[in-house]
């Protein structure tokens, strides 16, 4: 029996109703699929179970690649890497599926790697990925809320999102000190055309003084500039988490014109 290791974030998922709920939110048959952080497989089997066309799975951890080895043979391919060195766009031509009961301590890293790994065409088709409860209410928190901020306005950049469902300790082992919610991710169709460093820049820049005026942080990268202001109308003494992920894209692509 292989123990779960704290460094590596590892709970693994046993709830066999949770695990078909995961596997049945979009069709996969026929399909490439990712799983990240396979585990002991609990999921990896039921996926394999819905005839997908291709199964590759990223497990960071030996022990668990020898295990799957030996229980999955040649029905997946594993790659022993760390999922935030590994280059997804190189294993399909075709769109890809993505599972992932995601390491709670790198979870928002390996999001904000695939947000920005892709431009017009994206490598994948979903993503369907389970997240510490607190980290997913930030990631679908829309503006005026107390949970938004910087990595909501970064995942609403690229995706559509929806949260499917909260997931309590019990569904893992061992049992996480916290409760877990599944979301699912796809891809816009149009979205603003900016540098994901310049957007990181501006909501670091105006989200480090989250109950202060907008007034300060505005004047810190835009000079004062009362145009700006006038022209996305923009009110100075809101705060923060007052303004809409839109103004906060287009902001970045005024800051991106004064670059210029």
């Amino acid at each position: 029996m292989i123990k779960a290791k704290k460094s590596l974030g590892q709970n693994f998922l046993i709830d066999k109703n949770i695990i078909n709920k995961i596997v049945n939110l979009v069709n996969i048959e026929n399909k490439i699929i990712l799983e990240v952080g396979p585990g002991t497989g609990s999921l990896t089997l039921s996926i394999l179970n819905h005839k997908p066309k291709k199964v590759y799975v990223v497990e960071k951890d030996n022990d668990l690649v020898i295990q799957l080895k030996n229980n999955f043979k040649d029905q997946i391919t594993i790659f022993n890497e760390d999922i935030l060195k590994f280059n997804e766009n190189t294993l399909s031509k075709e769109k890809i599926i993505v599972f992932g009961n995601l390491p709670y301590n790198i979870s928002t890293e390996i999001l904000i790697k695939w947000i920005i790994s892709f431009n017009k065409n994206c490598w994948f088709d979903n993503l369907i990925l389970m997240f510490q409860k607190e980290v997913a209410d930030r990631i679908v928190a829309k503006f005026n809320t107390s949970n938004y901020g910087r990595l909501s306005i970064l995942s609403n950049w690229k995706l559509n999102i929806k949260k499917i469902c909260d997931i309590k300790p019990g569904s893992f082992t061992p049992k996480p000190k916290v409760d877990s919610s599944l979301l699912i991710f796809s891809p816009k169709n149009k979205f603003y055309e900016i540098n994901s460093k310049n957007l990181e820049l501006i909501t670091r820049t105006f989200f480090n003084q989250r109950r202060k005026m907008l007034k300060k942080p505005f004047n810190q990268i835009f000079n004062g500039n009362q145009n700006i202001l006038d022209k996305l109308k923009i009110n100075p003494a809101l705060r923060p988490q007052n303004l809409s992920a839109e103004t906060y894209y287009l902001l970045t692509k005024e800051y991106e014109k004064l670059l210029s």
